[in-house]
């Protein structure tokens, strides 16, 4: 695996005169909240900066819950949330259209869950038949967990199952790859990689001198 220095999403925005930047660690996202809207109780204007939408994964929530938390004064704050593209839209773009029927989004990450949580999620996800988006799938403090997943999903799910690891998908770095259920590796990820996972009908298509496409049929199987 692959644990390669990333810039601080802050340093994509282009400065401008008079403008003070904030970095932080991308575990603190209530901490980085509530100094945002701080700062904007008290007269400033404030662009609270997060990678892919912030909706997903991401920065929204952590607001939502400081405001609740917070001061009652922060709910009159003017808020406006700026819709961005997720990184499993992004990734399935590359690929075709894996997430072409039901899919389901999950984090990896056992910061605000536990592992035992996120293994009842796996296996409902799979069995119901779901394509799966797999957010923070690895990191230096759980290297384990990606590989621990992908023993759990095989339970559920055949072994030519396509697998699309996606990393950094819109950046100079951008790197796409395509495996099977059977073959994926944990050594493929990081930090900055999302995973699709498809469902028993998700299929590939081989395309002469082209990559292939992966989708998922719209149309479910009707039960025999």
């Amino acid at each position: 695996m692959r644990f390669s220095a990333t810039r601080p999403i802050s340093t994509r925005v282009p400065s401008r005169p008079g403008q003070s930047r904030h970095p932080s660690d991308n575990r603190a996202e209530i901490l980085r909240a509530r100094e945002a809207l701080e700062l904007a109780a008290s007269g400033r204007r404030v662009a609270l900066v997060s990678a892919g939408d912030p909706g997903v994964f991401a920065m929204a929530a952590a607001v939502c819950e400081a405001i609740e938390q917070g001061p009652y004064a922060w709910r009159a704050l003017d808020v406006a949330f700026v819709p961005g593209i997720t990184a499993m839209l992004a990734v399935a773009a590359r690929v075709g259209a894996p997430l072409g029927h039901d899919f389901c989004a999950l984090s990896l990450s056992d910061n605000l869950k536990s592992w035992e949580t996120i293994e009842q999620r796996l296996d409902a996800a799979a069995g119901a038949g779901f394509v799966l988006a797999l957010y923070n799938p690895i990191s230096r403090a759980r290297p384990w967990q990606l590989g621990k997943t992908f023993e759990r999903l095989r339970r559920h799910l055949p072994p030519a199952t396509p697998v699309v690891f996606g990393r950094a998908v819109g950046r100079t770095d951008e790197r796409v790859a395509l495996a099977t259920l059977a073959e994926a590796d944990a050594v493929e990820a990081d930090m900055a990689t999302l995973i699709i996972v498809g469902s028993a009908a998700t299929r590939l298509v081989a395309r002469p001198g082209l990559s292939p496409l992966v989708y998922t049929p719209r149309a479910a199987e009707t039960p025999a």
